[in-house]
């Protein structure tokens, strides 16, 4: 093991149906983070997810039910906050965030300033929906902020949890990590981005970019008219 920040950061991955990539994610992960420091939360997956998850020697929560992926976030932010840790680093479970990349992370980690892996946002790398969206939702929180946000739906990132408790977060969807990225700005909170790699080939997304835009659009009309 590294001599890296492991003992002050949670990783945490949202996984829904993804026991596809869950055997493979997890042997990865650990090659960088102890089991211990290591928490699944199984947003209600109606595959293999919780059988895969009872039988790997790792941390986890279970929904009964899919509630989205902002709750099971959320629910594995409460867990970093009880556990006291000073950060969390979130990954998709679809290996589109490499774990490889998780000691950038770790090497940067001060436990003050947001941390988001930034992939190449171009239409050659990015599908057309995502990366509109993607620079629609990056521009209102770059303003919101006053500082360049560029890849606001990357959910590989870095958040210290004095932060997560300086701020309310309501969204339970993929909008909600849009609502992260904003509140944090708003508060002054330094966003620091991480180069990674740009993976699209072989994974399914449960992401709807433009309902989830639209609800994020309308909380920062909400937010600006109050």
């Amino acid at each position: 093991m590294s001599e890296l920040n492991q003992y002050t950061t949670l990783v945490l991955v949202p996984a829904y149906n993804a026991a596809i990539y869950l055997p493979e994610l997890i042997a990865r992960i650990k090659k960088f983070v102890s089991d211990e420091h290591f928490l699944i939360v199984n947003d209600g997956s109606t595959d293999e997810t919780a059988t895969i998850l009872k039988e790997c020697d790792i941390n986890y929560i279970s929904f009964k039910q899919n509630r989205g992926k902002g709750a099971a976030l959320k629910a594995g932010f409460e867990y970093t906050m009880r556990h006291g840790y000073r950060s969390v680093l979130t990954i998709d479970a679809d290996l589109q965030h490499l774990p490889e990349e998780i000691p950038s992370f770790l090497a940067l980690d001060n436990g003050e300033r947001v941390l988001i892996g930034t992939r190449d946002i171009s239409l050659k790398r990015m599908p057309f929906l995502r990366w509109l969206t993607n620079n629609l939702t990056s521009l209102i929180i770059s303003v919101f902020s006053s500082q360049r946000i560029r890849d606001s739906q990357s959910g590989y990132r870095l958040i210290p949890t004095s932060v997560l408790k300086a701020i309310c977060l309501k969204s339970v969807n993929y909008d909600f990590e849009s609502e992260l990225l904003f509140k944090a700005g708003a508060l002054g909170c330094a966003i620091i981005e991480v180069p990674i790699s740009t993976v699209y080939e072989g994974s399914h997304s449960y992401i709807n970019p433009l309902s989830d835009t639209l609800r994020f659009i309308r909380q920062i009309f909400g937010r600006v008219c109050a």
